[in-house]
């Protein structure tokens, strides 16, 4: 059973053991379809979308104007219509997936942690990578080598804790942190 939610930000627990929590609101999600293997094709609201694909998914569906972004979801419904809460009530252990904060094309130093050479002037080595073949053979950079580029915006899944739960207004408050900003999307569904 996944769900789509949007985290809302870090907070505390106040009580004698004072612990980390993320909080998390939990999206409305219409089931549209159901499919095979227990999935579902979904609409949910996010910003203002809104081009001739959408109103024609939404005229097909029967939706209103808000719904107006669509994915494909596990889910327990049999049947259209709202998705189900009410297992996240007992849940306790939650897997949450979410990108994390991209940071562009970055440095070994950035990206890797490498130490970098001496600061001082005439080392012509300050932030660069170093060495990165071998000699004669094999002739070439290992695959799997640490180098710049890309860093951030991967999808990371992690386990937490589910501290509480409100139905009305949707918000899971979890035990530690979740990759992403505020107001980043991602998925959760109930560990076993």
């Amino acid at each position: 059973m996944e769900y789509i939610v949007e985290k809302i930000g870090m907070s505390r627990t106040v009580n004698t053991s004072s612990t980390a929590v993320t909080l998390v609101k939990v999206l409305d999600v219409k089931v549209l379809d159901i499919q095979e293997k227990g999935t579902a094709f979904v609409a949910y609201s996010r910003g203002k979308n809104f081009n001739k694909t959408i109103e024609g998914q939404q005229k097909k569906y029967n939706l209103s104007k808000e719904f107006n972004n669509f994915a494909t979801l596990k889910v327990n419904n049999t049947e259209a219509g709202d998705l189900d809460t009410s297992l996240l009530a007992s849940a306790k252990v939650l897997k949450t997936s979410f990108n994390s904060k991209g940071r562009g094309f970055t440095g070994v130093m950035k990206r890797w942690n490498f130490a970098g050479g001496p600061g001082g002037h005439g080392s012509r080595f300050h932030r660069a990578p170093g060495s990165i073949g071998n000699c004669e053979w094999p002739g070439r950079v290992q695959p799997g080598k640490k180098m710049p580029g890309q860093y951030g915006n991967t999808k990371i899944s992690v386990k937490n804790e589910v501290i509480s739960f409100d139905d009305k207004s949707g918000i899971l408050v979890l035990k530690g942190c979740v990759s992403g900003p505020n107001g980043a999307l991602g998925r959760v569904r109930i560990a076993k």
